[in-house]
């Protein structure tokens, strides 16, 4: 198998596949997922059979996956396998084993080929920098774990890749990572941020936010900084799900992943993924955690591929509360708003749902006590509002930046109070 063919022909087929028009589009999507459908799904075991379609499918999750593990992928790898080569060195025979970070404590296994690997490259060098690819690229991947899935870029002469390993901290890899001088960095928000804070002497071309989710207060700091409009790449263990195109617009990865959408509520919906350019773990209707706004206008790039205007959050952090007329359910992203909308001076807070009627609101000491206070009382007006029964303590405490979990801002424990 030669990689870099892979890689290139991948390259070529999404660049080619972002100037169709819509219409364009969803046939050539229909007859890519009809033959998914038809030549793959069939191969693993917990399908065994080409459905008539694919709404004819049930509905899976991480929890089905994770007990069935050796059902959803060709080769039979088990679960405990996938672990135990991911605890070596990442690799089981021919195949790549790797994990997700697990946000929510419940870490999801993902496993691939080397064809798929190098698919994978030039599907996002695709849509995240083609222009730059031809000059050469230093990218720098900062991330709470490293992955063989980035090897495929180590093996092209056109891209330098280094890894910095976020848990072990910035202060010591941070002159390593100016010495790299990256054209490209890939970093969750809250590190990129700690860029702008520390003063970090970095001057890339393309900056992009991943591996969290971005709250609306952090991208001006990012962007003043770096002085760049800052991009985002959504990715998880189903696959790259999302890349932002040079006009702004965060465009769902339609070219690999056909999705369908639940709604949950505030103008929000949860996606059911179907990756139809993957063989070896087989993903279909597969039901995800986040929680999406979408987009109702087409971008400017031009691009058949839908937008989304914002990854709101996960359903884990659905704010949980009870009222005299029932549960209700109050999500992140209208949380968040409320807190930083109180007072401009508030960039940087915790919301934690600790119980069924218990908040708790974290501002650092530095805040001044009346935008403290002010936030305090927005969200016991969004709560009064929405008729909930629940009492908000106000913390005054330090916020320093976590690098062994990702930034929730808005979280709910409702699991771990029980």
């Amino acid at each position: 198998m030669n990689g870099l063919a892979e890689a290139a022909g991948s390259f070529v087929l999404t660049r080619c596949v972002s100037r169709k028009s819509r219409t364009d589009f969803e046939r050539w999507q229909a007859a890519a997922l009809r033959r998914f459908l038809d030549r793959d799904l069939p191969r693993a075991p917990f399908y065994r059979k080409a459905p008539a379609r694919l709404a004819d499918l049930p509905v899976t999750d991480k929890a089905l996956m994770m007990a069935r593990f050796e059902d959803f992928n060709i080769h039979g790898l088990t679960a405990t396998e996938a672990w135990a080569a991911l605890a070596r060195d990442g690799r089981a025979g021919a195949l790549t084993v790797g994990a997700s970070t697990g946000t929510s404590g419940n870490r999801g296994l993902f496993v691939i080929s080397e064809a798929e690997k190098y698919r994978w490259l030039g599907t996002i060098l695709a849509k995240a920098a083609p222009d730059l690819l031809w000059r050469g690229m230093r990218v720098a991947v900062i991330l709470p774990q490293n992955t063989r899935l980035y090897d495929s870029a180590r093996k092209s002469r056109l891209i330098k890749l280094a890894f910095f390993d976020l848990t072990a901290g910035p202060e010591s890899w941070r002159g390593e990572l100016e010495a790299f001088d990256p054209t490209v960095v890939i970093a969750p928000p809250k590190i990129l941020r700690h860029f702008a804070a520390e003063d970090f002497r970095l001057q890339p071309m393309r900056v992009f936010s991943a591996a969290e989710t971005l709250d609306p207060v952090d991208r001006p700091v990012i962007e003043n900084f770096f002085r760049l409009p800052l991009g985002q790449i959504y990715m998880a263990t189903e696959g790259l799900l999302a890349v932002t195109c040079r006009h702004g617009g965060l465009h769902l990865a339609e070219d690999s992943v056909f999705f369908e959408f639940e709604p949950a509520g505030e103008g929000l919906v949860t996606p059911l993924v179907t990756a139809f350019r993957r063989w070896t773990q087989i993903m279909a209707r597969y039901r995800m955690n986040d929680l999406l706004r979408l987009s109702g206008q087409p971008c400017g790039c031009g691009s058949p591929l839908r937008c989304v205007d914002e990854i709101v959050g996960r359903m884990d952090d659905v704010f949980r509360l009870g009222s005299q007329t029932g549960p209700i359910l109050v999500t992140p992203d209208v949380l968040r708003n409320a807190v930083l909308k109180a007072d401009r001076r508030i960039d940087d807070f915790r919301l934690v749902q600790t119980g069924p009627d218990r908040i708790e609101l974290s501002l650092p000491p530095s805040l001044a006590d009346d935008a403290a206070a002010a936030g305090h009382q927005a969200v016991q007006a969004l709560l009064e509002a929405r008729k909930a029964v629940a009492a908000v303590t106000l913390i005054r405490a330090p916020l320093p930046l976590e690098t062994g979990r990702k930034l929730r801002r808005v979280e709910c424990r409702l699991e771990q109070a029980r």
